[in-house]
């Protein structure tokens, strides 16, 4: 089974697992700010979702690409849309800061 570590948490989940899905059922403050409450609660439009992933998990699909195209965000950076990303083996995951995720200060790692 796949281990996610994020924010200080070890969480092991099925295979091909949604990365939101499994965040936000273990407490992970996924969202900054006023993004908690308003997000597209996981059909990939709103972009508030955006993480680091390092691990091995699907590859982006045409939702996280599209919206990850757009400002404030930049398809140049190693961000993924948690909603739109399945979790295939162990990964750690780390938030940013800003309303999208896309600044530049950590607000937590993997280890907290």
């Amino acid at each position: 089974m796949p281990k996610v570590l994020a924010q200080g948490k070890t969480i092991e989940c099925v295979s091909k697992s949604n990365l939101r899905t499994i965040l936000l059922q273990n407490g992970i403050d996924l969202y900054n700010d006023g993004a908690k409450v308003i997000n597209c609660r996981g059909i990939g439009s709103c972009g508030t979702c955006a993480v680091k992933v390092e691990g091995e998990v699907s590859v982006a699909n045409w939702r996280d690409r599209a919206r990850r195209s757009l400002p404030p965000h930049s398809p140049t950076t190693n961000l993924r849309l948690a909603c739109q990303t399945q979790i295939l083996g162990d990964v750690k995951v780390t938030k940013f800061d800003g309303f999208w995720g896309q600044g530049s200060r950590i607000v937590w790692t993997p280890k907290g």
